[in-house]
C-alpha cells in the first residue's frame, strides 16, 4: 500500500494554512490526521466543524465512544490519539483498554455507552435491540442516541482516513488490543 505523504503548510491551500496556525497554537501542533485532511481545500474545516459541534456528551463520554469505535476499526493512530486525550480526561490505562474493548466495569452508564458504541459500529447502525434498551435503562434520551451515532460517523470517517492514507501516528503508540493482557 502506498502511503500519503503529510502535507506541510506551505503545501495547503491559504484556508488550510489558517487553520494550521490556530491547531499550532492550541496544541502546540498539527496532528497527522488533521493535516492530511488538509489534501482537500475543505475536508479539515468540515471535519473540525463536525467534531467541535455542540453535543449532548461530555468530553468524558466521547472519549468512551471514540475509544470503543476505533477499536473495533481497527484505527492505531485514533486508538493512540484517544489514549492520549482519554488519560487528559481521567481515565487510567486500564479503564482505557476497556472502553477500547467496548465495556466499563468501573461505570454502569459509560458501560452501556461503550457497549452501544461498539454494537452499532460493529453492526453498521443495525444496533441490538438489548443493548439500545441498556443504554436508555441507565438514563441516557433519543437526543444522546443520536449524538452517539453521530459521533460514531464522526469517528469512522477518521479512521477511514488512516486506514486508507496509513500516515505516520504522531501519538504515543498503542499496542493492539489482543497483543494486551489486561
Amino acid at each position: 500500500m502506498s502511503t500519503f505523504n503529510v502535507p506541510t503548510r506551505e503545501e495547503v491551500s491559504e484556508n488550510n494554512q489558517a487553520i494550521f496556525d490556530n491547531l499550532n497554537k492550541a496544541l502546540g501542533f498539527v496532528p497527522n490526521l488533521y493535516a492530511t485532511y488538509a489534501h482537500s481545500d475543505t475536508a479539515l474545516q468540515n471535519y473540525l466543524n463536525f467534531a467541535n459541534a455542540k453535543t449532548s456528551l461530555s468530553a468524558k463520554e466521547k472519549e468512551v465512544v471514540n475509544l470503543a469505535v476505533s477499536e473495533v476499526n481497527s484505527c492505531i493512530y485514533c486508538l493512540s490519539a484517544h489514549t492520549t486525550i482519554g488519560k487528559m480526561n481521567g481515565f487510567t490505562d486500564e479503564q482505557i483498554l476497556e472502553l477500547r474493548a467496548g465495556e466499563a466495569s468501573f461505570d454502569n452508564k459509560l458501560d452501556a455507552l461503550a457497549r452501544l458504541a461498539k454494537n452499532i459500529t460493529e453492526n453498521r447502525g443495525r444496533t441490538d435491540s438489548i443493548v439500545l434498551e441498556n443504554f436508555f435503562s441507565v438514563g441516557y434520551t433519543k437526543g444522546n442516541l443520536i449524538d452517539v451515532i453521530s459521533l460514531v460517523g464522526e469517528k469512522t470517517i477518521s479512521n477511514y482516513i488512516h486506514s486508507t492514507t496509513q500516515i505516520p501516528v504522531d501519538f504515543p503508540e498503542v499496542q493492539p488490543l489482543e497483543a494486551i493482557t489486561i
